[in-house]
């Protein structure tokens, strides 16, 4: 088949990147030319400051060699400017002649420095700031002149600022507007960087207008005038007030624009669906991003187009920003100013060089503006974007969330100074070194790049903060900006939530129903979405969604978990812990007759039984005649008890009856992820109820219920709930929250989370003040667990392929 031509007008990283998410789908599709202005291959521009500041050289920020664009077969024209297409005859024509066809077109043409519209604005020594060329300008001229006005306090002003004074320049820097990076700060935390900054020999003129460049009788600038009347020496101005849109081409050859190249959410031009634009030049919805992450999520939308598959949609992107200037960490991200109708929570440390504000607005944080200590940037995002209620940890939330694990929050400022020998990530063993080389080597940007690539916060995600930092400090510029919501997975636009509600609202029954209606990119899916969509199915609609067993994760599909050596553990269900003689034989007797290696009991109140051969699991189960423990599975694991008030003499309830009863009435309950219960019998808490997904205590007048604990990776204390009176409420009550989360939950999302998520005065709300609602959230699940058959022993109901444990023969 005859490929299509596709060419791209622009050699930047927004429209680079959409080729590279082209190559990955449609390698074979197009024949690709790229035409750039620049002599360069695609670079990072956010790391021209460092190269400015003598810190990397200009070939450490080059992204895609020359080499790349010969190894995919793309056709590189360097230096060549596009001075005009046809949209007609759909060529594509270049300063010096060169031509072009298309069947598609990218423009990826960026943005144009601001250059003030006053007198002496040409005069030699005067420049703005976008590129390489610029960057070898400022190098060579610190080299033989002294004085240095940049005009712009924004970030890239003050970059270029610190830049020439590291070269040895008295630097000035003129900005308009009350305070420095008005945009991204508030009035209190520009003082304290203006206050950094003058410390390290930086000037400045804040709210000082430019009237004029004043040039010397060689035609080079000499000083920046003033409207006050006075004078800045300057024998270089760097005019760094800001980007507009470069939609000059788009323009000429009759595409709409309205501050920028306005396209549609598939990254299509109004004006002509064959042509595409992404990056800075482009306006979507009103808003022409200029940080890197919006751009490179318009990109994967725009490859998924130009691909055929016709799916992703770029709904814009709600940005937070995280800089280092000068070495200096930010942070801020939603409506950080406050005003009418919000509250502020502020802790100003001056000498220290800290100072946070948090705003909220009602129960939900809605800004967040971090000087210095930046560490819970993302924290504070990611309650701003999905809306979290935080009335309950309001008194604590100025303190943030510790993102370093067992380190807590000691050196979490000064990630640059750690050794590359030291480990960022416990659960999986890398090294700072690690992930600094392949943020360069990869060209990576965003903290789920990194993620792919070496693991790193991909599994307890206690270190996020720690890995975001890194990026900042070896990217450089604002990565972080995040979409409105996370996508399950490369498969679809869909987060979690969208997925939940298509499946309610659309009554979906079938994973293939799934993909067709929600169109899928994929055929089959993937391992992370298919479990998730399984569960979906079944807890929306138990009894009429059939359950998928190839879609679980390979424990469930075995219901047994695998061990490291390859072989299984079983771990038969013990009634609240408690066992019998009988049971006891039984267990003795299989782990004899087929040499089982280990016997343990473990932390839940139950025996294990570990190494035993997958074709043993069936005999082994038959042989010792107990429920299955679901040990594998997410699902009702544990439901661990003290002796109670049976036996102990301080014991007040009976929990271990009541640990029976709460287990037997759940044991066959499948959840978003593993669930673990408690029942002590006195406030004395033997039985740990206080770190569990449901603790029950037993005081004199009844029971203490508590929700949302966690013994994992990182403890959380469980949050008091409720107090009843009989073992019916306590029945009731704890199912009903159960099904709230199996409703509500996302797959893998532990309770603790989910309340965290949704806020616990909503969940109080759902169960503890609407009555008839937790009834019904309890009938719902008694429903769902009705003739739910034991897996080892009901095979053909749950739907077990026995013949996976049938051995090989070779």
């Amino acid at each position: 088949m005859k490929k299509m031509k596709l060419v791209m007008v622009g050699n930047g990283m927004a429209g680079v990147r959409t080729l590279e998410e082209l190559l990955k789908v449609a390698p074979d599709l197009y024949e690709i030319t790229v035409f750039g202005a620049e002599p360069h291959p695609n670079y990072n521009r956010i790391l021209l400051s460092p190269v400015l500041a003598g810190e990397q050289t200009v070939d450490e920020i080059i992204l895609n060699p020359l080499a790349w664009y010969e190894e995919n077969g793309i056709k590189l024209h360097l230096n060549k400017k596009v001075v005009s297409i046809d949209r007609t005859r759909r060529v594509v024509m270049a300063e010096d002649g060169t031509e072009a066809e298309y069947d598609r077109l990218l423009l990826a043409t960026g943005s144009n420095p601001f250059i003030l519209p006053v007198p002496g604005k040409d005069l030699k020594g005067v420049i703005a700031y976008r590129d390489i060329a610029d960057t070898n300008y400022m190098i060579e001229t610190a080299k033989t002149h002294k004085h240095a006005v940049v005009i712009g306090g924004g970030l890239l002003g003050l970059e270029a600022a610190n830049g020439l004074m590291l070269r040895g320049m008295d630097v000035t820097v003129v900005h308009i507007a009350p305070w420095l990076m008005e945009r991204q700060l508030d009035d209190v935390s520009a003082k304290l960087l203006q206050r950094s900054l003058e410390e390290r020999g930086l000037k400045f003129r804040i709210g000082a207008q430019t009237q004029e460049l004043v040039g010397g009788e060689d035609g080079r600038v000499k000083a920046v005038k003033f409207k006050d009347g006075t004078e800045v020496a300057a024998d270089l101005v760097v005019m760094a007030a800001g980007i507009r849109p470069n939609t000059e081409l788009a323009e000429k050859i009759g595409i709409h624009c309205n501050r920028g190249i306005v396209v549609t959410d598939t990254m299509q031009t109004v004006t002509d669906p064959r042509v595409y634009s992404v990056g800075e030049c482009a306006a979507h919805r009103g808003i022409a991003y200029g940080l890197v992450a919006p751009l490179f999520e318009q990109g994967k939308v725009c490859a998924n187009h130009l691909a055929l598959y016709g799916i992703g949609r770029y709904t814009g992107s709600q940005v937070s920003t995280k800089l280092k200037v000068t070495g200096i960490d930010l942070f801020s991200a939603g409506d950080f100013m406050g005003g009418e109708g919000t509250e502020e929570i502020v802790l100003s440390d001056p000498f220290g060089g800290v100072y946070k504000k948090l705003v909220l607005r009602g129960n939900k944080l809605v800004g967040a503006c971090l000087y210095g200590d930046t560490v819970d940037g993302s924290y504070y995002f990611k309650l701003i974007r999905e809306g979290t209620c935080v009335n309950d940890k309001r008194d604590k939330l100025m303190f943030g969330e510790s993102n370093i694990g067992d380190t807590g929050h000691e050196g979490h400022s000064k990630a640059a100074a750690m050794a590359d020998t030291d480990e960022v990530c416990g659960c999986n063993g890398v090294t700072k070194g690690s992930i600094c080389k392949a943020i360069k080597d990869k060209g990576l940007f965003t903290l789920d790049e990194v993620r792919k690539h070496t693991k790193a916060s991909a599994s307890c995600g206690s270190c996020t903060g720690l890995v975001e930092q890194l990026i900042m400090f070896t990217a450089g510029g604002d990565y972080s900006a995040t979409p409105k919501k996370k996508a399950i997975c490369g498969c679809t636009d869909l987060s979690h939530q969208d997925l939940r509600e298509a499946i309610r609202d659309e009554k979906l029954l079938s994973i293939d129903g799934v993909y067709k209606v929600k169109g899928w990119r994929t055929p089959n899916g993937c391992a992370t979405c298919r479990p998730a969509i399984n569960y979906y199915l079944i807890s929306s609609w138990p009894k009429e969604a059939q359950d998928d067993p190839q879609s679980r994760l390979i424990n469930e599909r075995s219901h047994a978990n695998i061990q490291k050596d390859g072989t299984y553990s079983v771990v038969p269900r013990m009634w609240g812990g408690e066992t019998t003689a009988d049971e006891l034989r039984r267990i003795a007797d299989a782990v004899d007759k087929y040499k089982i290696p280990t016997v343990k009991v473990t932390g839940g109140q139950r025996i294990d039984l570990l190494g035993v051969k997958k074709e043993d699991l069936v005999n082994v189960w038959k042989d010792i005649g107990m429920p299955c423990g679901h040990a594998y599975a997410k699902a009702l694991r544990t439901v661990k008890t003290c002796v109670g008030s049976e036996w102990c003499r301080f014991g007040t309830q009976d929990s271990t009856q009541m640990g029976k009863d709460l287990e037997k009435a759940l044991w066959r309950m499948y959840a978003p992820h593993k669930v673990k219960i408690a029942v002590s019998g006195c406030p004395r808490n033997c039985a740990e109820a206080g770190i569990k997904d449901i603790g029950v205590i037993g005081v004199d007048s009844g029971w203490e219920l508590y929700v949302a604990g966690n013994g994992g990776i990182k403890t959380e204390v469980a949050h008091f709930f409720a107090k009843v009176k009989t073992a019916e409420e306590v029945l009731e009550y704890s199912g009903a929250f159960l099904q709230l989360y199996r409703e509500e939950g996302w797959y893998l999302e532990r309770t603790c989370h989910y309340v965290s998520r949704v806020g616990l005065d909503y969940v109080k709300g759902k169960i503890l003040e609407d009555h008839a609602h937790r009834k019904a959230l309890w009938a719902k699940l008694q429903f769902s667990l009705d003739g739910e058959p034991d897996p080892w022993f009901e095979f053909d109901k749950a739907h077990v392929d026995v013949r996976q444990f049938e051995p090989l023969s070779v």
